[in-house]
């Protein structure tokens, strides 16, 4: 996020929203403002890429953030403002904005393989990429999620960090700039959650994108996230950013990371925002 003293680089923001208010059922006594307002951007930053991580209460407009970049026809457009990525208003989805959802979204019809060749099939003329070169392609993101041997199994005979991991793969494989991860992790037990916490970051390393994610967990937004930003309640906006006090986890194991001192009182601290934000209770 663009911060006051901040070193602005000439490429415009990776996203960008420009007063962005969205209203479900509007003109209805249904109606529900989600988000009021919101402006950010996020600046792109080649070599690294930059890993948002959000965590705010439920109904605060989280997920809706996400769906207006990757720009989803139930959630898009936004009621006021402008959406931009790459300094393009954003119309609709797109293969350069991959999505991983809290459910798993595979296709239960198609094997562990087919499901990662979907994407590639549906871009075949745009990434000029014949048949066999899109499931040799697959083959090796089967093995790069650590699923060798699994690639001729259909979901249902996969465990959920397994069905995950395909999930993953199906969206890395068309190279997003911008990944969004909306409570990936969250059904997952916490060892299972850890190992994919590992993954994604490794994968995030090579792939040096730009990641959004949507969690309830504070400590893995810690973990993840180069910046935590914490949402007010509905009508949401981005109440707080944290950037110079998360610590830098890039290729650490996030048990080991979950023990230090430092990491407990910067999670700690975004708890206490968190709550702050919640009951508007700033401690005085």
């Amino acid at each position: 996020m663009t911060v006051p003293g901040a070193v602005q680089t000439s490429m415009p923001p990776v996203v960008e929203f420009r007063g962005v208010t969205k209203t479900f059922n509007a003109g209805t006594p249904k109606a529900f403002t989600a988000l009021d307002d919101v402006s950010f951007a996020v600046e792109d930053k080649p070599g690294c890429g930059e890993f948002i991580a959000i965590v705010g209460p439920s109904g605060c407009g989280k997920s809706t953030i996400l769906n207006l970049i990757q720009g989803f026809d139930d959630v898009y457009p936004p009621t006021a403002g402008e959406v931009r990525v790459r300094d393009r208003r954003v119309v609709g989805p797109g293969r350069d904005r991959g999505m991983i959802f809290q459910k798993y979204s595979s296709f239960p019809h198609r094997t562990v393989l087919e499901n990662i060749t979907f994407g590639l099939e549906l871009n075949q003329g745009e990434l000029d990429l014949s048949r066999p070169a899109a499931r040799e392609l697959a083959r090796e993101w089967v093995s790069r999620v650590g699923l060798d041997g699994h690639g001729e199994k259909y979901p249902h005979q996969l465990s959920g960090g397994q069905q995950q991991r395909v999930a993953i793969a199906r969206t890395l494989v068309l190279k997003p700039e911008i990944i969004l991860m909306d409570e990936p992790f969250s059904a997952l037990d916490e060892p299972t959650r850890y190992e994919m916490q590992r993954l994604i970051m490794e994968l995030w390393n090579e792939q040096e994108t730009t990641v959004f994610i949507v969690t309830h967990s504070i400590a893995e937004a810690v973990f993840l996230g180069d910046e935590v930003w914490v949402m007010t309640p509905a009508p949401g906006r981005v109440g707080r950013v944290f950037r110079d006090r998360v610590p830098r986890t890039r290729g650490l194991d996030p048990i080991d990371v979950h023990q230090d001192a430092n990491f407990k009182e910067v999670v700690t601290e975004i708890g206490e925002a968190f709550r702050e934000l919640e009951t508007g209770d700033s401690g005085a």
